[in-house]
């Protein structure tokens, strides 16, 4: 999935050196831990690990699922911190390790390419379909953070991450089974609901900054409006597509679910980078996961 931190990349800055003096091993590593962006990379992890396991992965198919899923979002939440030095230096980000010296450029390159190296035979692992889906999933969110997030189709990437993470979890299975279609629709629209809701905080730096992605072209008011759009349309398709009725529990999460999404249209305060929209999306994506579980509803 797509980086989750700051939204957009100033190249500018790519070349500063690691910040003197010297950091201790402790400083190192809690630096790295908040540059990868934990919250997004363990909420991601844990969701499709307990899809893996419903899903009748074994308990080893899991532990794969979960490390392979891990790694890539290591390696994205890394890249985008690396990349966006530049732009969250201009920025006056002390919120942002790489900016505050907590970690250093160099360190934070190696891990994610370290990361994403341990990813690419942990993806295999679970067979040559279900590794190329996931992949994808991960080569799509790292096109993100080099560039395309600058322009219209920055929402892509987003699209195709979530969308292909059902399609990890089932081509691992016995028989290689394609996902339903429907799973594949809902993690697309929770992937772009979440690429909005995630840039929401930083489109005016955003757009100083000369980075035009979707959101950024249609502006604070328009996309704050929008993106509730495809968060309820993945509520809709998770509960009302999957087999049988919908019944109580369905209608409840919706409802809860659509109360969420129309949340991330009111305006933060002035001079707020509040991520609630943000936290609120993964919010949804849990509750859908537990619905499909209360359900006994399976993606394969």
């Amino acid at each position: 999935m797509p980086s989750t931190g700051a939204s957009a990349a100033d190249t500018r800055g790519t070349d500063v050196p690691d910040a003197t003096p010297p950091r201790s091993p402790r400083a190192v590593l809690t630096g790295l831990f908040r540059a990868c962006h934990p919250e997004p990379a363990l909420a991601v992890t844990a969701l499709i690990t307990v899809l893996a396991a419903a899903s009748g992965r074994s308990p080893l198919g899991c532990l794969l699922v979960a490390a392979a899923v891990c790694t890539g979002q290591l390696s994205v939440g890394w890249c985008n911190d690396r990349v966006d030095i530049g732009r969250d230096t201009d920025a006056g980000r002390s919120d942002k390790p790489l900016v505050a010296g907590a970690a250093g450029p160099r360190t934070v390159a190696f891990a994610a390419v370290c990361a994403l190296a341990l990813c690419v035979p942990l993806s295999w692992a679970s067979g040559p379909a279900a590794g190329a889906a996931h992949l994808a999933g991960v080569a799509a969110a790292w096109s993100y953070n080099l560039g395309v997030k600058k322009t219209v189709a920055s929402w892509l990437p987003y699209a195709l991450a979530f969308g292909l993470l059902p399609a990890f979890v089932t081509l691992g299975l016995p028989g290689r089974p394609w996902p339903p279609a429907w799973s594949v629709a809902a993690g697309a629209l929770l992937g772009v609901g979440a690429h909005v809701t995630n840039v929401l905080p930083d489109i005016d730096a955003d757009l100083a900054a000369g980075v035009r992605g979707l959101p950024q072209r249609l502006g604070l008011r328009r996309a704050r409006l929008l993106a509730p759009v495809p968060l309820l349309g993945a509520s809709a398709v998770l509960v009302f597509a999957p087999p049988g009725p919908a019944g109580a529990a369905g209608w409840a999460a919706f409802a809860g679910t659509a109360v969420a999404a129309v949340g991330t249209v009111l305006p933060a305060r002035a001079g707020s980078r509040s991520r609630l929209p943000f936290l609120a999306t993964l919010a949804m994506a849990g509750t859908a996961v537990a619905l499909l579980l209360l359900r006994g509803t399976a993606l394969a």
